[in-house]
């Protein structure tokens, strides 16, 4: 009877140990999923900073360019009417020397 007395108390320290391990595998596996869910967690939130961060950065381009265009087409017509003047003044200061140039060649005679 004793050896089978013993034999019963090996068994269940054998199930008691069993179970222990069971429970430190379970505590184990909780702690990993957790672990996991808060590195999910924070990677959102990078996520979701670095995705608000681009959106201002696109805006904010989008309006310097945007805001700007009436400014360049007011600045370019300025620009161009600058050119035009430029242009109108030296056609007027050398056209009387151009008019005497071309009555030269159309009235000098070649033999």
């Amino acid at each position: 009877m004793e050896s089978s007395r013993g034999g019963q108390n090996g068994i269940q320290l054998l199930l008691a140990a069993e179970q222990e391990a069971q429970r430190i595998v379970n505590v184990a596996r909780t702690a990993k999923q957790a672990r996991l869910k808060q590195a999910k967690e924070e990677a959102e939130k990078e996520i979701a900073e670095f995705r608000a961060y681009m959106e201002a950065e696109f805006q904010r381009k989008l309006e310097q360019t945007s805001g700007d265009s009436g400014a360049n087409v007011k600045r370019l017509e300025i620009e161009t009417n600058e050119k035009i003047e430029h242009l109108k003044t030296e056609a007027s200061r050398v056209s009387a020397d151009v008019v005497l140039m071309l009555l030269r060649h159309v009235t000098t005679v070649k033999n």
